[in-house]
């Protein structure tokens, strides 16, 4: 075998073998922070409650799906306006999940009670969860014919 030829197929075994790497260390799941194929249970969208005595209306959201997991609020609305705003559903699988749901969702609802609608900013490091808030706090604003007062 002449020299050429030894360069030549220790390059090719070389580079195959970093093929091979590359494709086995793609291959390899990176991150365990996804969504079961498990559904989470929802609450049906729509009013749920009117409430005569006080003026209360409590209303649903639609079940918004995101990256991490569905988002659902409910809203509560008194004499025109948005009093209240839970997250019934929201991502919480894992410890990072849990550990963004803490700290976006009660910035979310002190931003929605504020604005008095859906138009509300989204919290640095929560965009999906955000994303799906709002969509879902949009849904049950609608559903309420909700208008901000004034």
């Amino acid at each position: 075998m002449t020299a050429h030829s030894e360069r030549l197929r220790r390059n090719l075994l070389v580079g195959g073998s970093t093929g091979v790497l590359l494709v086995l260390l793609f291959l390899f799941p990176t991150s365990r922070n996804h969504v079961s194929s498990q559904s989470v249970p929802t609450a049906t969208p729509g009013v749920v409650s009117t409430s005569p005595g006080t003026g209360d209306l409590t209303v649903n959201g639609t079940s918004e799906g995101t990256r991490y997991g569905p988002v659902q609020v409910r809203v509560t609305i008194r004499s025109r306006r948005l009093v209240g705003v839970d997250a019934l559903v929201y991502p919480s699988s894992g410890g990072r999940d849990r550990e963004i749901s803490s700290f976006a969702l009660p910035q979310l609802q002190q931003e929605a009670i504020s604005a008095q609608s859906a138009h509300i900013d989204t919290v640095s490091g929560a965009t999906f969860t955000s994303d799906g808030y709002r969509r879902s706090l949009q849904a049950a604003l609608d559903a309420a014919h909700f208008r901000a007062a004034g």
